[in-house]
């Protein structure tokens, strides 16, 4: 049935179950109805308005606190889909099982408007709590749902339109709930399809620190999804599988209720001999799969367990799709940092929000003399107030009420011998930032709690979107830690003062398109738009497309989000299809670099691309081969 959007469209609806006591049948979703029925038993009342209150601020940390996992796990979705959330007016949040709100981003002004009806973080939105909502109904229900306008039990909520997914750990345990909300008489088509999308990679990270004591397969039909959020992961001990992704459960028609039930010879016709030998398994209907295995017995390295905003890593090659774009600016900008910091001097990385901040830093330290060593990744901003000091400096046993019995070393001796990547440092509480500095000064600490003062060794790049000079001068960043950390400073750019934003679209899309074009209207209208949320926002467009469209697709403007096709039209020099043509020809500059790359190999060539071997014959207009 098609959906509505308005309060009003449901006026009918609503008059015949809520003041006629009968059932609105096809009127509005089955899922929708039943939900009504639930409330309407909870003796909810439809046109009173909810008794929500925020808590305090103190227990708003502690269910944070309580869900650290989720939160750190979440926290790339929600920064993604915030910059989204931005542009179309919108906000994305992030609930916990029961339904109460951890975190909320997105367009300022609807998060106001959210704001008057509690739709905020410390808020409760089960739906015992507050009826019939995307968020409540979701945990209710175990599914994914959309929940628009007059749709919601309660009548004040009619302005929402809302998208939930709910988010599960890898033993089918409902752990929280990822929805983007926004103003109900704006359509809001591919906000479900974003949710869901964001949602898989959070539950694909769940398995990025292992399942003990179980054999991991990684599987999907399709080769070249393996690695990304979309292959299926399977985690069995002992013949049984004990934990699965959804699109791993999917592959098998199985329902979360199988996992500690299913066997592994009830699901596959070959051991799992063959998988570590050819990388493919049949399954028990012939299809053929592809993946690996690992154990937990492996000697593969493993990604340590992360706190709250930090991110420990060592320096990995990036692969094609992920690897950072520079242009021949930041390039030399790269060389001149790298010198900086093989000479043991600090650099501070400048720019707004989205511009690659950490992708510079993350690169810089690839390049560097200490690229073996650790990349301790902090944002100063997301860890909380009261917890930032003991993570950064460590603590001893008993330093604090909760803390660790036996201590902690402190992020910045995780660091030592590596790179410190301070994120956002001009949101560091100014009663932390003298001792910061000491230790910047004499590199040495001492733990909270006492403990012997512990030698550091550590290479240090900070960030911030901030302008530190007008911090300083409002009193809100010491002068002296300033200087201490400014000996070299970068500005990144916006994405608006690109010199050739269509080059750099182009550049991307190729990575990620595989196969997929763009026509030339549909690459003016990207490469026009100003993206406030910088290559962010810009990266999360191009998967989103790449997404929501099939294998060789041709994308025209009506592909693209609303606040694009809505944008006006972009004001170039040049006619749009004499960009197109411009275009086309970097695509065929681009194959041609790939052929040479790959000694004239054309299939490898086309694997590089994304693409099929024909669709290259057919966009360079002959055999490249004989070319």
């Amino acid at each position: 049935m098609a959906r509505t959007h308005s309060f009003s469209d449901l006026g009918p609806a609503r008059r015949t179950f809520f003041e006629r006591g009968s059932v609105p049948s096809g009127q509005v979703p089955d899922a929708i109805l039943q939900s009504w029925k639930r409330c309407q038993g909870m003796g909810l009342r439809a046109e009173k308005a909810p008794a929500i209150e925020p808590v305090p601020a103190a227990r708003l940390r502690e269910m944070r606190e309580r869900n650290e996992r989720l939160w750190r796990l979440a926290r790339a979705e929600l920064e993604a889909l915030a910059a989204d959330a931005a542009a179309t007016g919108s906000i994305v949040i992030l609930t916990d099982d029961q339904g109460w709100i951890l975190d909320a981003e997105g367009h300022p002004g609807f998060l106001d408007r959210a704001g008057r009806v509690a739709l905020m973080p410390g808020a409760c939105w089960n739906e015992t709590q507050v009826g019939t909502n995307a968020i409540g109904t979701a945990i209710a229900d175990g599914h994914s749902l959309e929940v628009r306008g007059g749709e919601h039990y309660l009548s004040p909520h009619r302005i929402l339109s809302c998208s939930a997914v709910p988010i599960f750990d890898p033993y089918g345990q409902l752990v929280g709930v990822l929805d983007i909300s926004g103003d109900a008489s704006v359509p809001h088509m591919h906000a479900l399809g974003l949710a869901r999308l964001a949602v898989a990679s959070i539950e694909h990270r769940y398995f990025d620190d292992g399942i003990a004591d179980c054999e991991l397969l990684r599987l999907h039909r399709d080769p070249a999804l393996l690695g990304s959020a979309r292959e299926g992961l399977l985690a069995f001990r002992n013949g049984r599988l004990l934990a699965a992704n959804d699109a791993g459960l999917q592959l098998f028609g199985l329902g979360r209720g199988e996992l500690g039930r299913a066997s592994y010879e009830a699901l596959f016709d070959d051991s799992l001999s063959r998988l570590r030998d050819d990388g493919v398994l049949l399954d028990r209907h012939g299809h053929v799969l592809y993946g690996r295995v690992h154990q937990a017995s492996d000697d593969r390295p493993r990604r340590p367990p992360l706190r709250p905003a930090i991110t420990v890593s060592a320096a990995v090659q990036p692969s094609r799709a992920d690897a950072p774009l520079f242009d021949a600016a930041l390039e030399a900008e790269l060389e001149r940092a790298c010198r900086i910091i093989d000479a043991e001097l600090p650099v501070l990385v400048q720019g707004e929000t989205g511009t690659g901040k950490e992708v510079f830093a993350r690169e810089l330290h690839r390049r560097c003399s200490r690229s073996r060593k650790p990349f301790v990744a902090v944002n100063c901003a997301a860890l909380p107030e009261g917890l930032i000091e003991a993570e950064l400096f460590g603590y001893e046993e008993g330093a604090f009420t909760g803390a660790r019995k036996q201590g902690s070393p402190g992020l910045l001796r995780q660091a030592d011998g590596g790179v410190l990547f301070l994120d956002e440092i001009g949101d560091m509480p100014l009663a932390l930032q003298p001792r910061l500095l000491r230790v910047l000064q004499e590199r040495e600490l001492s733990p909270l709690g006492g403990g012997k003062p512990v030698k550091l060794d550590f290479a240090l790049i900070c960030a911030t979107h901030r302008q530190l000079e007008e911090a300083i001068g409002d009193g809100r960043f010491r002068p002296d830690l300033y200087y201490r950390i400014s000996h070299h400073c970068i500005r990144i750019p916006s994405l608006r003062d690109h010199p050739d934003r269509a080059r750099l679209v182009l550049a991307l899309w190729q990575r990620i398109s595989h196969g997929r074009q763009l026509d030339g209207e549909a690459l003016a209208q990207l490469a026009g738009y100003p993206w406030p949320g910088n290559l962010r926002q810009l990266s999360a467009c191009l998967r989103t497309l790449v997404a929501l469209s099939e294998p060789g697709a041709l994308l025209r403007v009506e592909s693209l989000p609303t606040y694009l096709r809505d944008a006006p039209a972009p004001a170039m020099a040049r006619p749009a299809p004499a960009l197109a043509e411009d275009l086309g020809t970097l695509a065929e500059t681009a194959m041609r670099e790939a052929l040479a790359a790959c000694d004239g190999n054309v299939a490898r060539a086309a694997r590089r691309l994304g693409i099929s071997r024909s669709t290259l014959y057919r966009r360079l207009g002959s055999d490249p081969r004989r070319s």
